[in-house]
């Protein structure tokens, strides 16, 4: 599909929905997405958020904290 058949569909499918909380949500994250740069999620994060993702990052380091992806699919499987 081309950028101008995608643009078009999306237009299309846009239309055709009458939902506006869906509509200011759709418009939200594209908004975001349009204005976000490649790169820049590291600064738009909380000191916190920082700081549990490299404690996580330090405990992936350890084998004993790490579970199996057929663990992982099992445990989660209600969502999939």
């Amino acid at each position: 599909m081309t950028t101008r058949e995608i643009k078009l569909n999306l237009h299309s499918l846009i239309d055709k929905i009458d939902n506006e909380s869906f509509l200011l949500n759709l418009y939200d994250l594209l908004s975001k997405r349009t204005t976000a740069q490649d790169g820049k999620l590291w600064s738009r994060l909380s000191k916190e958020e920082i700081k549990e993702l490299l404690v996580s990052e330090a405990e992936s380091e350890y084998e004993e904290n790490l579970i199996s992806h057929a663990e992982m699919i099992k445990k989660h499987e209600k969502w999939l």
